[in-house]
């Protein structure tokens, strides 16, 4: 037998490295399945493509993404080529052979992984014969009409009878680590143990399916979580088949990953195994190379959704926009799961508090989350409308007065401003007054919902009475479509959105990791979330004080939501009260978060994954060095010194304190000298253990 090679991980140039150099990458085979490859329905999308670069930095041309072919997604996304690994292409041929169509290309994303495509539609004459061989190793019966768990059995399959192919070619190496996301890729797991084949495999949960469903049946998901009896829930739900795919999943992998800890703790009673390993979700940090660059594209986009908001409220413009507050909340329409219903009543209690304190600000909020709509509003394309008639009549105006200005001064005379506007100018500047009269209120959806009346959303904004009245210093918009820069209302991204307002909000109640707050975080935004959504509690763990960098973080377990509500509102209300120098400030603090979320940090709890698959399966080659797996931590960031950013950290004993007092706070801040602190703080993000005294490095060292 040969002698086992050990593992660990080391770090060079701020990436993982094999520290072993009798066991190189070339060795090995690393194929990642998920349905959400090239193919986006959700988050899954985004952490595989995001974590693309970094694992193929890592594994070079033996990394492969294994997904679904569908032509849309793959004409924009894929570039077809041979693949380079004759092994690969041999399987691919063995399949192909049998009339089954694959695919083999580079996905046009960061890192250019390699990518194998299964084309289900050329294998569902399979189908029965593959549900009755799925149902002999496992037991479970896939329904007819569910077409969505019939997908999921043919690329499972699939998978399987590739890798199979696959490993039948390797005498003694290379070793082949499958990894997959979700259940719908869980098939092709359950069938290659069945089968046992010499692969080790990793599944990883992003949520539970049956978590998901209760969350949004308003029930205490958590507080109960040893409560339920699972098997009766998921048959009353008419999930019980995907359920016990997921379970099946869970149970047969060599190592079980979970996303967050909170997930974690729900996957030990839903699914009954605990995680082998916690991957926290990261992204692709790019850093800029001057520090206010982030804050002038925030002013830029900022300065476009004004204009939106100049021609949507047309009529009823009587705020300042120079002290209006953009927030916004955005992601799958799950009502409760997401928060819409906490923050829609949050919002409602924050309008009572800025209208009895008679503040000069306003909140204009925007609800970013895809429904059913018959097409744009009317009322809404013509506030724009009347937006762009308006621009145009002054800047004809303009031109006009700047010739004769321009005239008058070339004569050596100061032109008689009485004479300088003609009657004619008058009229034209009356009629366009009268043009922005509006006998209605400003909507308060962009488009025509389908079967309004029933819109949760809408149903609560009917009850707490935000119709977007003159006397309303919250306004609310709903924008039931993806934002899009080809749009004729929002022509912006929903990165450009994002940076151009100042607050995002996700009082989620169910969100097993949260890009949205993640997402915000890296681009400088300041953010809500709550201690029941994964990136709320990493945050915890990472920053001693998160609402002083901007991370505000809402008790939705251990308290009752009227509790919750109500620390919601006095969130919002203490962002309302800062000065603009104060969010600038808190900004830029938030942005100094971004390396936390950066997958060269967060990369190293996947390759413990796999080093742990590589031992489990393979035991008389490797051996896992006998250390704890690695926890987030290694960062952790201090409460700052200066200023505070809002305040709803440090209430005045009066409610009119002087302009002295905020000028005196605001000369205790600099940004350099914190930016420095917080680097001396922060231990290196790239090491697994401690690292000794003095050799700390700095914050910010391995950055892109």
């Amino acid at each position: 037998m040969p002698l086992a090679r050990s593992l660990s991980m080391t770090s060079l140039n701020g990436l993982p490295q094999w520290e072993d150099e009798d066991l190189p990458v070339e060795d090995l085979l690393l194929f990642e399945i998920s349905w959400e490859v090239t193919n986006k329905v959700g988050g899954i999308y985004t952490v595989i493509q995001t974590k693309a670069k970094t694992t193929a930095d890592e594994w070079g041309d033996n990394y492969f993404l294994m997904g679904p072919y569908f032509e849309q997604n793959v004409k924009t996304q894929v570039e077809f080529c041979e693949p380079p690994n004759p092994a690969v292409k041999k399987a691919m041929d063995t399949m192909k052979s049998q009339g089954c169509q694959v695919f083999f290309g580079r996905w046009l994303i960061e890192g250019s992984p390699y990518v194998l495509l299964f084309d289900i539609g050329s294998a569902s004459w399979n189908l029965d014969k593959w549900k009755g061989e799925f149902w002999e190793v496992s037991n479970i019966g896939i329904p007819f009409h569910d077409q969505e768990a019939n997908d999921a059995v043919i690329f499972g399959s699939l998978t399987a009878w590739f890798l199979k192919e696959l490993s039948s070619q390797f005498d003694d190496k290379p070793n082949i680590i499958a990894h997959f996301h979700e259940w719908q890729a869980g098939v092709g797991l359950i069938l290659s143990r069945s089968q046992k084949l010499p692969v080790a495999t990793i599944f990883t949960t992003h949520a539970t399916l049956l978590g998901r469903y209760l969350c949004a049946a308003s029930i205490d998901f958590y507080n109960n979580l040893d409560q339920f009896d699972i098997d009766k829930e998921a048959g009353e739900r008419q999930i019980y088949h995907r359920y016990c795919m997921e379970r099946a999943s869970v149970h047969c992998a060599h190592v079980f990953t979970t996303v967050s800890q909170i997930t974690a703790t729900e996957a030990e009673h839903m699914l009954k195994r605990t995680p082998d390993v916690v991957t926290p979700n990261g992204l692709n940090i790019k850093k800029f190379s001057a520090m206010h660059e982030f804050q002038n594209l925030h002013s830029m986009y900022k300065a476009r959704i004004q204009e939106f908001i100049r021609g949507h409220f047309y009529g009823h413009l009587d705020f300042n926009l120079e002290k209006t507050l953009f927030f916004f909340i955005a992601g799958r329409y799950e009502f409760s799961n997401k928060g819409a219903d906490m923050f829609l009543e949050a919002l409602s209690r924050l309008n009572f508090l800025l209208r009895v304190h008679k503040t000069d600000v306003t909140v204009i909020v925007f609800f970013i989350m895809p429904a059913k709509t018959n097409n744009f509003n009317v009322e809404t394309l013509k506030g724009q409308a009347v937006r762009k008639q308006l621009w145009d009549t002054a800047q004809s105006v303009k031109e006009k007065f700047g010739k004769k200005l321009y005239n008058a001064l070339l004569r050596g005379e100061i032109p008689d401003l009485n004479k300088i506007l003609d009657r004619d100018d008058i009229t034209i500047m009356k009629r366009a007054i009268f043009s922005t009269q509006r006998h209605c209120l400003p909507p308060v959806t962009t488009h025509n919902m389908i079967d309004d009346s029933n819109d949760p959303i809408l149903n609560t904004i009917r009850r707490i009475g935000l119709f977007n009245n003159r006397t309303d210093r919250v306004k609310v918009i709903l924008h039931p479509e993806f934002l899009s820069s080809t749009s004729p209302l929002l022509p912006l991204d929903y990165e450009e959105f994002v940076r151009g307002c100042h607050l995002g909000v996700f009082p989620s109640y169910y969100e097993p990791w949260g890009y949205t707050p993640a997402e915000c975080t890296v681009m400088g935004i300041p953010s809500v979330t709550t201690n029941l959504s994964g990136f709320g509690c990493f945050m915890q763990e990472h920053v001693s004080d998160p609402a002083a960098y901007g991370i505000y973080i809402v008790d939705r377990r251990f308290r009752s939501p009227d509790e919750s509500c109500n620390q919601l509102t006095q969130f919002l209300y203490g962002f309302c009260q800062q000065s603009r120098r104060q969010r600038i400030i808190q900004r830029n603090r938030t942005e100094r978060l971004s390396d936390l979320l950066d997958w060269r940090y967060l990369g190293r709890y996947y390759m413990h994954a796999r080093h742990l698959a590589l031992s489990r399966t393979f035991p008389e080659k490797f051996e896992m060095e006998p250390s704890a797996p690695p926890k987030t931590e290694g960062f952790r960031y201090p409460r700052p010194s200066s200023v505070p950013p809002s305040p709803s950290v440090s209430q005045h004993s009066s409610p009119h304190h002087s302009e002295a007092e905020d000028e005196d706070e605001d000369e205790r801040y600099d940004e350099d000298e914190e930016a420095e602190r917080d680097r001396q703080n922060i231990k290196s993000p790239f090491s697994l253990g401690a690292l000794p005294q003095g050799k700390k490095k700095q914050h910010g060292e391995y950055r892109n």
